[in-house]
């Protein structure tokens, strides 16, 4: 018999995380059917019967439908009958979870009256050519536009409709510089005069278009930067149009000049420099700078997407001849260099101790055979994420158990949240973890396998939602508390 259960902080987070758990008796699963101060986390449990969703059906509670409609795991009949829903919003949950499911699904909603079902239909990889051909003719330019968008290896006579288009956003979704999917399409060859003649895809054209002299000087004279951006990365771009561009009042369009291969050097870092000093750096705790007018704040908002963009930056022929770069003074250069997959032994170690965490991160996934543990760890440990992501280093290099167990007691949260990825971490560790200060490192431990009922049942009322909610969906909870937790939540 377990302890007894403290009475959680986060009660109504603790249920839903509850309605997750697999061990949860098919008697409590139904109790939470009851439960109305979620998001109906109950109805998307793959082990729901015949007989359950039923029930859930006929509540016709909206969060418990809208979370069965997303579940991938229900039964086709029950799909048809949701396409027959009143609610939008359940038959549009029904195509985001559609992997898999029969053409005769997409049949019934493909004509659906409600704009948000179709456009979720037009974003589906899945949808079967012919039902996703008849979106291109949809009466809504912002289905034409999420098709445009997303299809982008659509059958020519589909790409051409969409290019030429009699609304602005679908022509300009067609003909872009940014798509939803990989590969971009190419424009047919007869239309390219129309679309750099249209002030709406001509941006999206230029990188297509065979440049004469003419065109050049055209564009590079056009007052949108989106154009002059495109235009300053064409391969056959003029000298003395390069030098012009370089000297652009938009940074992003002076950011591909950086990035050319025929960019000179001391071209190439005035331009690194402005780049860097136009705007301050939001990376520090500075505050804001005061913008006086809507031109200020445009400009500051370029500078910022410049400085974000020379950050990620990858230039292919830069790793397609790594070597003279690998001392380069520009972040993107070395880590476009670390992506070759042919460096010799010396060049891969500078680069694996690089100043910069993106580089040494790069070098690493591109040497996975010349990595170490101790590598690995030190590659982890000083890891700067340039963008929001869940994924660290030790997801591709995990650390062996000796490792894991010293870093239970780092003094870095970061580096012991690593340590339950020991699944026979000793009881002395896993009870330390528990009652960590950070709850980033409880709300991991919350998860172990080994984690003993006392402790996963004080993590029930944990400070943190995140903790609480955790340990809820453990399979480890005992059934006893299961029952508390329904029974202090009225259900």
């Amino acid at each position: 018999m377990s302890d007894v259960m403290p009475s959680p902080i986060h009660l109504d987070k603790v249920v839903e995380g509850l309605a997750t758990n697999p061990a949860l008796p098919a008697e409590l699963v139904r109790r939470l059917f009851a439960h109305r101060k979620g998001f109906g986390s109950v109805a998307k449990r793959p082990d729901l019967t015949d007989e359950m969703i039923d029930e859930i059906m006929a509540l016709d509670d909206h969060w418990l439908t809208h979370a069965l409609a997303l579940n991938r795991s229900l039964p086709h009949t029950f799909r048809m009958m949701l396409t027959e829903h009143p609610d939008p919003d359940i038959r549009a949950a029904l195509v985001i979870a559609s992997d898999g499911a029969p053409r005769e699904l997409f049949e019934r909603l493909v004509g659906d009256a409600d704009q948000h079902v179709r456009e979720f239909l037009a974003e589906r990889d899945h949808l079967p050519t012919d039902l996703r051909v008849r979106l291109a003719a949809d009466p809504d330019p912002e289905i034409r536009a999420t098709l445009a968008q997303c299809w982008t290896q659509a059958p020519e006579a589909v790409r051409r409709l969409l290019l030429t288009d009699p609304e602005d956003a679908v022509r300009a979704a067609a003909c872009a510089t940014y798509y939803r999917r990989l590969p971009h399409p190419v424009p047919p060859a007869d239309l390219m005069p129309t679309l750099l003649a249209d002030p709406i895809t001509r941006a999206g054209a230029v990188r297509h278009c065979t440049l004469d002299a003419d065109t050049a000087r055209f564009l590079a004279d056009d007052p949108d930067y989106k154009v002059r951006r495109e235009l300053a990365a064409h391969p056959d771009l003029p000298p003395p149009l390069r030098d012009k561009l370089a000297q652009d009042p938009s940074p992003r369009v002076r950011l591909r000049v950086f990035a050319r291969q025929d960019t000179p050097a001391p071209t190439r870092a005035a331009i690194h420099a402005q780049i860097l000093s136009d705007a301050p750096s939001l990376d520090g705790p500075g505050r804001l700078p005061v913008l006086d007018d809507d031109a200020s704040a445009q400009q500051f908002i370029m500078s910022q997407m410049a400085r974000v963009e020379l950050r990620t930056m990858r230039l292919p022929w830069v790793t397609a001849d790594p070597l003279p770069y690998v001392h380069s003074p520009y972040t993107c250069f070395r880590v476009s260099a670390a992506m070759s997959e042919s460096l010799p032994d010396p060049v891969v170690a500078r680069l694996l101790h690089d100043e910069k965490s993106s580089v040494r991160t790069t070098m690493a996934l591109h040497a996975r055979d010349r990595v170490d543990s101790a590598t690995a760890e030190r590659i982890d440990r000083t890891y700067r994420m340039e963008k929001k992501t869940l994924w660290r280093p030790a997801d591709d290099f995990p650390l062996p158990v000796e490792a894991l167990r010293r870093l239970a007691t780092d003094p870095d949260p970061r580096m012991r949240q690593l340590a339950p990825r020991d699944l026979d971490l000793p009881m002395e560790l896993i009870g330390r973890l528990a009652a960590d200060p950070e709850y980033t490192v409880r709300r991991v431990i919350a998860a172990h396998r080994k984690l003993p009922p006392r402790e996963l049942t004080r993590l029930l009322a944990d400070p943190s939602e995140r903790v609480a909610i955790v340990a809820a969906g453990s399979p480890n909870l005992p059934v006893e508390h299961m029952h508390e937790l329904l029974a202090l939540a009225g259900l």
